[in-house]
């Protein structure tokens, strides 16, 4: 069977009419793509930014502590960066933090008296993990909505390791002049500063 457009004449003119194949379609599919999306699953190795190494001492810039001054002590995976004030000097404890959300300072806190497997042992995952209470939803826990908040219990394990870690840093710290009152000092800026042209 051909599928040459056929030509009708009426009258004086003549028209071309389109075969059966050459008409529109009378509908259209819901989708456009058929084939299915490609979804990048495979996670890309993080590598830490040459001026974040282990002693160096950042600013924060978010969070509870934003504008505290930190030191290093390990970078994580995924841009996670493990640090310490010391919590003795700034009050800043062990925590993990984003590495987009501090400066890197060109100063470095020397950490040769820092025990590396205790370090090891505090950037495990599951160190940090809330460990949630589970209460039964009953009568219980009705009445105790009304009872004042208590004080939150620091678990005794982690300040053993807050106090072991911090030993040898702060040791380290005090051999510098003015760097205790630095730490402890926080960052901001002022009207007319200009933190591009600043050196850290």
């Amino acid at each position: 069977m051909s599928t040459k457009p056929t030509t009708k004449t009426f009258g004086k003119s003549s028209r071309e009419v389109p075969a059966a194949a050459d008409k529109a379609k009378k509908w259209y599919n819901a989708d456009d793509e058929t084939d299915p999306k490609k979804v990048r699953k495979a996670v890309r190795a993080w590598t830490p930014r040459k001026s974040l190494q282990p002693g160096t001492v950042l600013i924060l810039l978010a969070g509870r502590f934003r504008g505290k001054r930190v030191v290093l002590l390990k970078s994580l995976d995924q841009g996670v960066l493990l640090v310490t004030g010391p919590f003795k000097i700034n009050g800043v404890p062990l925590r993990r933090v984003n590495a987009r959300y501090v400066i890197a300072t060109s100063y470095k806190v020397d950490l040769a008296g820092l025990d590396q497997k205790k370090v090891d042992e505090v950037a495990q995952p599951k160190y940090f993990t809330a460990e949630k209470a589970k209460e039964k939803a009953g009568q219980e826990a009705f009445f105790k909505q009304g009872e004042k908040a208590q004080k939150k219990e620091i678990n005794s394990t982690r300040a053993a390791d807050q106090k072991a870690i911090d030993k040898a840093l702060i040791a380290s710290i005090k051999k510098v002049d003015l760097l205790p009152s630095y730490l402890a000092s926080s960052f901001s800026l002022r009207k007319g500063d200009k933190p591009h042209e600043m050196a850290w």
